[in-house]
């Protein structure tokens, strides 16, 4: 007899999708040239980006610096370009999504208890 523990999952899925909105200007590093960039929201999981002008790059890996509202504190994150994002639909079609890779349980935090003040479920 199998138990499901699907509760669980679907829990930290929920939690995953939860996103906030964050409209910012930052910058984005790729080949470690800063470009200005304009975020749309965030999660947990990474944000969204508005695409501004900048030269066609295939970078899937970018340096993300940015600060979260009402706070001084400086973030300093790594992504991965995820380009799902960018087909859901004609709203979303110039935004691409970047996926962190690699943050400070600091500024983690930071994110997550922005996500969870300012968030909803989508």
């Amino acid at each position: 007899m199998h138990h499901l523990t699907g509760g669980e999952e679907a829990m930290s899925d929920k939690r995953k999708n939860k996103r906030a909105p964050l409209d910012i200007y930052l910058n984005k590093y790729m080949g470690g040239v800063p470009y200005m960039s304009r975020a749309a929201d965030i999660s947990q999981e990474g944000l969204s980006l508005a695409r501004l002008l900048e030269p066609q790059h295939e970078a899937k890996r970018i340096g993300l610096q940015f600060q979260l509202p009402g706070s001084e504190e400086i973030i300093y994150a790594e992504g991965e370009v995820v380009r799902e994002w960018a087909e859901l639909g004609t709203a979303k079609r110039d935004r691409s999504g970047v996926r962190f890779t690699l943050l400070t349980d600091r500024h983690r935090k930071m994110i997550d208890a922005y996500v969870d003040r300012h968030g909803n479920e989508n």
